[in-house]
């Protein structure tokens, strides 16, 4: 699989999702406010994952260090900067979830939750401010979205690159021969 250019994957993806600059100023700019009630969102989320009999099993042993991590992510959503080494960290982010074979849906799924979550803690904070709520929760919907375009993106090109290094195990194919076949049915 090719290299990612991820000075294509970060612009296309923010105007895919809808992260302008005005929406990564107001996510910045609510951090403050927000991140110390974060840690509560992490605890909520694993609580959820935790009660359902398909996600438990990758939690086992790991959940200290997955919520040191869900918590740390969390805050960078509120931080900044939304940029191309952003993207790679989504990137890897989708790039481990093949590698501990999380199904796909866990990705959609999860960020279904945290955004639930995320809104609360947004009417919880800001009540129902007409100035604040609505702005804010769009910036929250498009960095999620961001993020999760990312790491799908990254989980799909893993995915495909496992399912090759399988077949050419089996085949005993090298990779340089099976590039050049495909390169040459391409055209």
């Amino acid at each position: 699989m090719g290299k990612i250019d991820f000075s294509e994957l970060t612009p296309y993806a923010k105007v895919f999702t809808g992260l302008t600059k005005e929406r990564e100023a107001l996510l910045i700019e609510a951090g403050p406010v927000i991140k110390p009630a974060l840690a509560d969102v992490t605890e909520r989320f694993y609580t959820v994952l935790q009660s359902i009999d398909t996600t438990a099993p990758f939690l086992e042993g790991r959940l200290a260090d997955l919520k040191k991590t869900h918590q740390a992510w969390l805050e960078s959503l509120f931080t900044g900067p939304f940029d191309e080494t952003y993207a790679q960290t989504m990137y890897h982010v989708g790039q481990v979830h093949v590698k501990v074979d999380l199904p796909v849906e866990f990705m959609s799924g999860g960020m279904s939750l945290i955004v639930d979550e995320l809104i609360a803690l947004v009417f919880d904070i800001y009540g129902d401010d007409p100035q604040h709520c609505p702005p804010l929760l769009k910036a929250i919907n498009a960095i999620t979205g961001f993020s999760l375009l990312i790491m799908q993106q990254s989980y799909q090109s893993s995915s495909l690159s496992a399912e090759l290094d399988r077949f050419l195990a089996i085949t005993g194919m090298s990779r340089t021969l099976f590039e050049n076949l495909a390169g040459a049915y391409s055209n």
